[in-house]
C-alpha cells in the first residue's frame, strides 16, 4: 500500500478507534431482568442531550450524567471525508463499517472521560419504518462479532416510552479479553434509536452504569 493510501486508511482506523471506543463482540439469547445495581443507582444529571439546540439533536432527549460531554456525529460528512483520500474506496468502506451497525447509524456520543471513566454512551438512529424496538436491537447486536450471553427484556421510562434492552458480552480475539456491554432501543415517529454503553473493560462498564441508567430513566421523545 502506498504512503498516501496508508495515511487515508490510518485516518479511518483512528476514526474507528474513536467510535468503537472500547468494544468488540459472541451469541446466545435469553430473557432477564436488570441487575439490582442497574435499577437502583443513577448518576447526577448534567446536560440534556437530544433536544433542539443541544450538542446532538435527536428523535429522543435524555439527561447525560454530570461532566459527561456530548458531541454530534455527522456520518455522511465523515464517510465523504474518508472517501476523498488517495485510497478513498477502502477508507470509505472502513468508515461505513464503524459508522453503521445493522439498521442504525452513529449520531451522537457522550464521552465519560471528563467524569473520570474510559468509555462512551453512544446514540444510533435509523430510518422510520415498521420494525419494532426489539427487532432493531437484535439486528444491532447481530451486526457485532463474537457476541455471547445476550439477555433481552422490555422496559418503560418514567415518561411512558417503551422499548427493549439487552445485556451481553463481547470478546476480542486480538486482545483475548471479554467484557460486558449493554444497549437499549426505542421506536419513535422519526425512526428507531439505540443507546449503547461499552467501556474499556467490564470494570469501566459497570462504573458507568449509573450514567446509562440516568439516560434510560429520563429518555423521552423529543
Amino acid at each position: 500500500m502506498r504512503g498516501g493510501a496508508t495515511g487515508a486508511a490510518l485516518g479511518t482506523v483512528l476514526l474507528a478507534a474513536a467510535l468503537s471506543g472500547c468494544a468488540t463482540p459472541g451469541g446466545t439469547e435469553g430473557t432477564a431482568r436488570p441487575s439490582a445495581s442497574a435499577t437502583t443507582r443513577t448518576a447526577a444529571s448534567g446536560d440534556t442531550v437530544g433536544a433542539a439546540g443541544s450538542a446532538c439533536e435527536l428523535p429522543v432527549s435524555f439527561s447525560a450524567a454530570k461532566h459527561w460531554k456530548a458531541r454530534g456525529i455527522d456520518a455522511g460528512a465523515a464517510a465523504a471525508k474518508a472517501s476523498s483520500g488517495p485510497d478513498g474506496d477502502l477508507a470509505a468502506e472502513l468508515a461505513d463499517a464503524f459508522l453503521r451497525q445493522g439498521p442504525v447509524t452513529a449520531a451522537c456520543e457522550i464521552d465519560a472521560k471528563p467524569a473520570g471513566h474510559i468509555g462512551f454512551l453512544r446514540v444510533w438512529t435509523g430510518k422510520p419504518g415498521d420494525a419494532d424496538a426489539r427487532a432493531v436491537l437484535r439486528a444491532f447486536v447481530a451486526a457485532e462479532d463474537e457476541v455471547s450471553g445476550e439477555r433481552y427484556h422490555a422496559f418503560t421510562t418514567a415518561a411512558g416510552l417503551s422499548g427493549a434492552e439487552v445485556e451481553y458480552v463481547t470478546t476480542s480475539k486480538l486482545l483475548e479479553e471479554s467484557k460486558k456491554e449493554r444497549a437499549l432501543a426505542v421506536s419513535t415517529p422519526d425512526g428507531p434509536v439505540v443507546l449503547h454503553l461499552g467501556g474499556m473493560d467490564t470494570d469501566e462498564h459497570e462504573a458507568m452504569l449509573p450514567a446509562y441508567e440516568l439516560a434510560k430513566q429520563t429518555l423521552q421523545v423529543s
